[in-house]
């Protein structure tokens, strides 16, 4: 499985700042997906193997739906086959995505995100990037569409690679585009190989916030590109919010600060000319189940009484998008 996903990664990786992770990456991909595979893995492969073959006439990734579709129409019976296949790697979180006219209206509308940073960060022309926390690869395609050299993403979940092998298997297998099923603890550290480097949705999650942008740091060339996404609070400079349990129902949220202080920590890490580029609250438009993620969405997790609070009592998710640059 390793050598079908990744061979051509590796060629590429030769003679490039990246060739140094070579090393220890083949060993690191074999302990995940060889010494340590998932309980469901099984049936996530055994989905991938029922996806239908069909020849993509276009392949549109500046779409808000990754879009591949064909001239030909889809007879009835490949088209259920397709989505019998697509379903069996549910949920699916991070979209959407529009398969031979197949809709997958997933969790989070990804490409509002997209919208709202794509005109503050370099053009991704010519560039390495590394996408962490990239999810099931929504992202990834749509700087791709930018026109990045190559994009590599971090993302431990093996079902969010399945996902993102699911729609590689449509626009492209060749396409240069990779989701390692990684940690960013994993990416050799001081690596400076990258030009861009985003970090969207995680720096919440760590236990060790400045370690974190420390990391992303060192895996950036110098002059490279942060793009940052992340939890704040409405504050001062100085001013964080620690949850005493849980944020928004998740249990993994650690550290939520305010604008100044996310910038603050930003030089400390190294990075220069750091600047807030927007500043938005997540609404349950943009996030809500659906009937390809039937779970529990942004709605459960707010007061009913006053959605400005989350069910815990906390301010309601406010997002930042922050560019900065590595010394």
């Amino acid at each position: 499985m390793i050598a079908a996903l990744y061979d051509s990664l590796f060629d590429a990786m030769l003679e490039t700042r990246l060739e140094p992770w070579l090393g220890t990456l083949r060993e690191q991909l074999h302990e995940v997906l060889v010494n340590t595979p998932h309980g469901d893995m099984l049936r996530w492969q055994a989905a991938l193997g029922q996806l239908p073959e069909l020849s993509a006439d276009t392949v549109d990734l500046n779409r808000s739906a990754i879009t591949v579709s064909s001239d030909e129409p889809v007879a009835d019976e490949v088209r259920a086959a397709l989505r019998e296949a697509l379903k069996g790697l549910s949920p699916w979180r991070k979209g959407p995505f529009n398969l031979f006219d197949e809709y997958i209206d997933t969790e989070w509308r990804s490409d509002w995100k997209w919208d709202r940073l794509q005109n503050h960060f370099s053009p991704l022309a010519g560039r390495q990037v590394l996408d962490v926390g990239c999810g099931s690869g929504y992202h990834m395609w749509r700087m791709l569409g930018e026109g990045a050299e190559r994009v590599l993403g971090v993302d431990p979940s093996r079902l969010f690679l399945m996902q993102f092998e699911a729609v590689k298997h449509y626009v492209g297998k060749d396409s240069p585009v990779h989701l390692l099923p990684l940690k960013m603890e994993d990416v050799p550290p001081r690596l400076k190989a990258f030009d861009t480097v985003f970090s969207m949705g995680v720096l919440y999650h760590r236990k060790s916030p400045i370690e974190h942008l420390q990391e992303l740091h060192g895996a950036l060339r110098a002059g490279g590109e942060l793009v940052l996404e992340t939890l704040v609070i409405d504050g001062m400079l100085g001013e964080v919010l620690m949850p005493e349990d849980r944020y928004a129902m998740m249990r993994n949220v650690w550290f939520l600060p305010s604008p100044d202080t996310l910038l603050l920590w930003l030089r400390r890490a190294g990075f220069r000319n750091a600047r807030v580029v927007d500043m938005n609250r997540t609404t349950t438009d943009e996030q809500r189940p659906t009937e390809w993620m039937g779970f529990n969405s942004l709605k459960d997790f707010l007061d009913p009484e006053d959605p400005r609070k989350t069910v815990e009592g906390y301010p309601a998710p406010l997002r930042a998008v922050i560019v900065a640059e590595a010394c």
